[in-house]
């Protein structure tokens, strides 16, 4: 059995639907010869590409009472859908159902807008519902789509199987109430031959208020659904031929890799790789079910197969690179730390208490200073709430230093079995200091798959560059001079 997961530029365009067909259509066709006792296919969705950044915008918009704006949204959201419609659906009823389908989509659109007008507010409760709304017209499209290519195909809003909590904006799935709605609901259909089409990104509360998941968390959705069916494999189908050694935009001679483990997949995302999701590995990773990055428009490329460490050999070799920028190195420091218990404690406590995301710790040996990194928009207020819940250690001298760098970026090297392997540091070192740039902070983590570094934010695109030539990643592993 697989799962598919089609992103917003599989759907992007009338060609693009037409490629999805052809592909689900052969899947089904791989799977009925296949000689695995469960057969079948499952399919999640993204919104048509650029179709949730225009909700949002509405939204937004609408807030600030630009009541114009979202009724033009309104229009070329129905265009955008219905010209998919007059390419595939020749069948006249199937057409007026789904007219009325997009019609009811779209005036609880412009409600919500008008009504977010009215208040002159947007929640995030609301902008769950709103930005949603996308998924919620494209899957009903594309199961229709597959219905006119030959494929039996029947649309699923996930609000009603997917039961998450309620925190609105980047709602957690409820795994347990999860799977006892989804099983009944589309295993019998998968079991039939006939394909569920599942809305990507959204999901609601056990009360049935409508939720998301995240941006960019069709993904996510993916994966719920594949460890709730027990899959075979999960697929993300995607505009690229799998996870890259590195960002092709910045390394021009990257290359897709063929496999990865969960653990190095999650570090690239987690460090700003845009192949997947963050937390798609989660629910796959406890069924130990197989990940595969694929390339909708070119189907042929094997892409990357992510599995578990265990089934994927490891000898301390680097495997991809990754940056994220827009970050802020936010240090505490003085000579009365040392040997001073609870430092640390509460310096996240008070980091916490503003709900910013620490992306990565770095503290002296001498314990004279602690430096972590930030988002650069949460930094104003961490260092605020630093200096206030150090107040009088500042005042007497035993904290000197309480401030930011701003504009930094983290670069992440990433590789299962790094710790340890020797010369790898010095490689990383050897690569950034031919080209003169300054590593302003390191660390790695027990986890032994990352080597992460701080860079000022414009040498970030020359350390990619210089450690992913050092380490020869355009070359196949076996190729390599360093292996390190």
């Amino acid at each position: 059995m697989l799962v598919m997961k089609f992103g917003g530029t599989s759907v992007g365009s009338v060609e693009a639907f037409a490629q999805v067909a052809t592909i689900v259509a052969d899947k089904m066709a791989e799977q009925t010869r296949t000689t695995t006792t469960r057969p079948g296919v499952a399919v999640v969705t993204s919104a048509m590409s650029g179709v949730t950044n225009m909700l949002i915008e509405a939204a937004r918009r609408a807030a600030q009472g630009d009541e114009e704006f979202y009724q033009e949204i309104e229009n070329s959201l129905r265009v955008k859908h219905q010209s998919v419609v007059g390419q595939f659906i020749d069948d006249g009823a199937e057409r007026a159902a789904l007219g009325r389908v997009f019609e009811q989509r779209l005036q609880e659109f412009s409600r919500l807008c008008s009504s977010i007008t009215v208040l002159g507010e947007l929640t995030n409760r609301g902008l769950d519902v709103v930005s949603g709304l996308g998924e919620r017209l494209s899957a009903p499209l594309l199961a229709a789509v597959l219905r006119a290519n030959g494929v039996p195909a029947e649309y699923v809003d996930a609000t009603e199987i997917v039961v998450t909590d309620n925190v609105f904006g980047g709602a957690a799935p409820l795994l347990a109430e999860t799977t006892e709605r989804t099983l009944p609901r589309l295993l019998p259909m998968v079991e039939k031959g006939i394909v569920p089409v599942v809305t990507g990104f959204v999901g609601a509360t056990v009360d049935g208020i409508p939720t998301t998941l995240g941006r960019g968390a069709s993904d996510y959705t993916a994966a719920i659904i594949g460890a709730v069916l027990d899959a075979d494999e999960i697929q993300i189908w995607t505009d690229v031929n799998g996870v890259m050694t590195a960002d092709p935009r910045i390394v021009s001679n990257a290359r897709s890799l063929n496999q990865l483990s969960y653990e190095e997949v999650a570090e690239l995302a987690y460090y700003g790789a845009k192949v997947l999701h963050p937390q798609t590995v989660t629910p796959a990773v406890e069924k130990k079910i197989p990940i595969r990055v694929l390339n909708t428009f070119e189907p042929s490329h094997p892409g990357t197969r992510i599995v578990d460490r265990r089934d994927t050999p490891s000898s301390g070799t680097v495997k991809a690179i990754t940056s994220i920028r827009g970050m802020n190195l936010v240090t505490v420091g003085g000579r009365g730390m040392i040997g001073v218990p609870g430092i640390a404690a509460r310096t996240f406590s008070a980091v916490a208490t503003m709900g910013a995301n620490v992306l990565m710790i770095s503290q002296s040996s001498s314990e004279q200073s602690i430096c972590f990194v930030v988002p650069e928009a949460s930094a104003p207020t961490v260092i605020n709430a630093l200096r206030a819940e150090f107040k009088t250690e500042l005042e007497r001298h035993y904290i000197d230093q309480i401030d930011g760098h701003a504009d930094v970026a983290i670069i992440a090297v990433v590789g299962s079995g790094m710790r340890g392997t020797p010369g790898l540091a010095a490689s990383i070192f050897q690569a950034v200091g031919s080209h003169s740039i300054n590593v302003i902070a390191i660390a790695q983590g027990s986890s032994e798959a990352n080597v992460s570094l701080v860079v000022e934010a414009a040498r970030a695109a020359d350390a990619v560059r210089a450690i992913h030539d050092i380490f020869e990643l355009h070359k196949p592993t076996s190729e390599r001079i360093k292996t390190a």
